[in-house]
């Protein structure tokens, strides 16, 4: 997947979606990889009806976060100040990391260096 655990995003397509001058932006909660989905903090927010009980003798509504489809988001760059598009690319040392598509930035990396994919300088 193109977002993982506690990474920045903008959500782009919902009920909760902003637009281009207030874009809706939040930190990654939960990934769900096997249904393509993924929990944002504070967006697609539904309320759970609370029955009194011994438990919870008041009752109430009990307010959480709901998956979203992973394609409705996208990875906020910091330099851009926007969602953008992700590619992959290994550094000179070896190392994969995400990287803006826009600006080039480096958006943090995936993998730890490997030699076998570091480029030599002679």
């Amino acid at each position: 997947m193109h977002v993982h655990k506690n990474d920045i995003v903008e959500v782009t397509i919902g009920d909760d979606a902003g637009n281009t001058q207030a874009p809706t932006i939040g930190k990654v909660l939960r990934v769900l990889p096997d249904k393509n989905k993924v929990v944002v903090e504070g967006i697609n927010r539904v309320y759970r009806h609370l029955k009194p009980s011994r438990r919870n003798p008041q009752g109430g509504r009990l307010s959480k976060e709901m998956p979203v489809a992973a394609s409705n988001v996208l990875l906020y760059c910091g330099t851009c100040r926007r969602g953008v598009r992700v590619g992959k690319r290994y550094t000179t040392d070896g190392a994969k990391e995400r990287f803006c598509k826009k600006c080039g930035a480096g958006l943090g990396l995936m993998s730890k260096p490997n030699p076998k994919y570091s480029r030599k300088t002679k």
